[in-house]
């Protein structure tokens, strides 16, 4: 039997290719507000997925962005924070990062936007990212009137963009195919 090479398969090459210096830390783990936010990579058989990269982009809490297209100066920047960080999964699929619960961020609309994490995979057989976003669930009110989750009208998939609270910490897990499959955008 012969073995694809590396020039015949996608992957799995992301954990050597895609290095971060600033790693899964957008903030430091005792900082002020730090909350950790994790879960599990899922292949459409259910199987965890070993060798993703999961990226996270983020406002911090008063809802401004870490970069320089965000002139807002009436917020203010956190030192320490970097809004963005990038993880690994683990052998048994998992992740996690240690972050600030983002505030609203302007709608396209004038209006608000629910606090959200965008969210980025790349995973073997994924020739292109995947993006999608982790709304909280204690956000219930702003959640129904966020313009970008209400572009999904079944409300079981709906919930696929919500995390749950686990163990002190948020889990959102990540189906990237299959029952339960996590809503993905198209961006």
């Amino acid at each position: 039997m012969t073995l694809p090479t590396p020039s015949q398969t996608v992957g799995p090459f992301f954990h050597i290719g895609l290095p971060y210096e600033g790693g899964p830390h957008l903030v430091e783990p005792d900082a002020a507000g730090a909350i950790r936010v994790g879960g599990r990579v899922f292949d459409g058989e259910g199987e965890p997925v070993n060798d993703a990269v999961i990226e996270i982009w983020q406002a911090n809490g008063a809802g401004r962005y870490d970069h320089p297209e965000d002139t807002r100066e009436e917020l203010p920047l956190d030192e320490g924070f970097r809004g963005f960080g990038r993880c690994e999964t683990s052998p048994d699929g998992s992740y996690e990062f240690v972050t600030v619960k983002p505030g609203q961020v302007p709608a396209p609309d004038g209006g608000l936007q629910a606090p959200h994490i965008e969210v980025s995979v790349l995973a073997r057989g994924v020739l292109k990212r995947i993006a999608t976003r982790i709304y909280f669930p204690d956000e219930q009110e702003a959640n129904e009137a966020d313009p970008v989750l209400a572009l999904v009208e079944d409300q079981e998939r709906r919930s696929t963009l919500v995390a749950r609270k686990e163990d002190g910490a948020l889990r959102f897990d990540i189906h990237l195919q299959g029952g339960g499959e996590t809503v993905f955008f198209d961006v």
